[in-house]
């Protein structure tokens, strides 16, 4: 039996599908073990700082098992990726307050179901953008860094995967 083959497979980054799953996997169980955090650590210092705590320790450790599982980098995410991913996760905020924000400038009192609808559609929306940030940019193997060619190349490979 050759191990040449079993090696290279083991060293390949995830295919966009995959990528994607893990992605919702990692972030997604992350998120619903912050969402407990910030519940207790409330209970000991205001929720505003608690929730800035954990949004902090989330962040780094999503950005952790990001690269290592869900892109499958060679090496673990140095200064410059926590700084990324910390940018695309406050942009996927920023996304979901203005969308909570136009929702109660359209409908002062909308139901919870409707605010729920919003949010969770605001931050699917926003899910995507980050994956393809993190994907693209931060997480797009080498050194991290692509160019403009680099970059359209790598959505045409996922294009044509896909299709």
């Amino acid at each position: 039996m050759n191990p040449a083959p079993h090696a290279a497979q083991a060293g390949s980054t995830p295919g966009p599908l995959s990528s994607f799953a893990r992605f919702v996997l990692f972030g997604g169980g992350v998120g619903l073990l912050s969402s407990g955090a910030v519940a207790l650590l409330a209970g000991a210092m205001p929720w505003a700082l608690a929730n800035a705590v954990i949004t902090i320790a989330s962040t780094l450790l999503c950005t952790e098992l990001h690269a290592r599982f869900t892109f499958a980098t060679p090496h673990r995410p140095g200064w410059r990726e926590h700084w990324q991913s910390a940018g695309s996760a406050a942009a996927a905020y920023a996304a979901t307050t203005a969308a909570m924000t136009a929702l109660h400038l359209l409908q002062p009192s909308p139901g919870a179901l409707t605010e729920q609808l919003v949010y969770l559609s605001a931050s699917a929306l926003a899910g995507i953008g980050r994956f393809l940030v993190l994907r693209l940019v931060v997480f797009a193997g080498g050194t991290g860094r692509t160019s403009a060619s680099t970059t359209w190349t790598a959505t045409l490979d996922v294009r044509v995967k896909i299709a």
